[in-house]
């Protein structure tokens, strides 16, 4: 189930999403011109690892939850992570405002990589990629925009359907799946980082942590729903 994009317009240009997605790709080139070696010494430095995050606590740990965000593992992570971002960073960019926006994805990102460190405190391995703040970003679209539909593809025996789903299914679907596979995931020895693990409780504790702070985040903010269908230009 991947989606395609939603029915939700939005009426300002996503300049912060946007910059997130040039950012993203930027560091990912940056990354394959390294080399294998090189690419090891960056991650050390700049990705969470949860054992040294707890053991060597200090500012150039809390500082690798920010860079870590910009951080993937491969082209596929890289991709499905930014598309999600194209897909429902807009809307909740315009809702919050280009500023907030900035600073509720690295709240949300880093409160979700601290989750999972909780989760693997003795990981020794690179945890990299924006799937905790775009987590984020979804549980704060899920408050505000219940109602939109997504426009979904599913594979079904091999034959694509295309299918609008209300996005309170969709992301409460998302959220369910993430959730009890982070808990099937406990007790399995299992590292997360860039030899293709999975953060799971990096995307749980995204999606609560904007879920909490959306309305905090929107506070305040004049916002007027309007519809294609019922705008007329000049």
């Amino acid at each position: 189930m991947f989606p395609l994009k939603d029915t939700n317009p939005s009426r300002s240009a996503p300049v912060v999403t946007l910059l997130i997605i040039f950012l993203c790709v930027f560091v990912f080139v940056f990354e394959l011109s390294l080399g294998r070696d090189g690419l090891d010494d960056f991650l050390h430095s700049y990705a969470v690892i949860p054992e040294r995050y707890l053991q060597h606590w200090g500012l150039d740990q809390a500082a690798t939850v920010f860079s870590s965000m910009f951080l993937h593992a491969g082209w596929v992570h890289l991709t499905s992570n930014m598309w999600y971002l194209h897909v429902f960073g807009d809307n909740v960019e315009d809702r919050m405002g280009h500023f907030r926006f900035l600073i509720f994805y690295l709240v949300c990102g880093a409160a979700a990589a601290v989750l999972q460190v909780m989760f693997a405190p003795d990981s020794s391995l690179p945890m990299v990629g924006a799937s905790g703040a775009i987590a984020g970003v979804l549980g704060a679209y899920l408050v505000l925009f219940p109602e939109a539909r997504i426009i979904t593809f599913i594979p079904i025996f091999l034959i694509p359907y295309f299918v609008e789903i209300p996005a309170l299914f969709y992301l409460g679907f998302w959220f369910v799946m993430q959730f009890f596979t982070g808990i099937f995931s406990l007790g399995v020895s299992q590292h997360v980082g860039a030899d293709g693990g999975v953060a799971w409780w990096a995307h749980v504790g995204g999606f609560v942590t904007g879920i909490v702070l959306v309305k905090i985040f929107t506070a305040g903010r004049v916002y007027h729903e309007w519809y294609p269908d019922e705008y007329q230009p000049w």
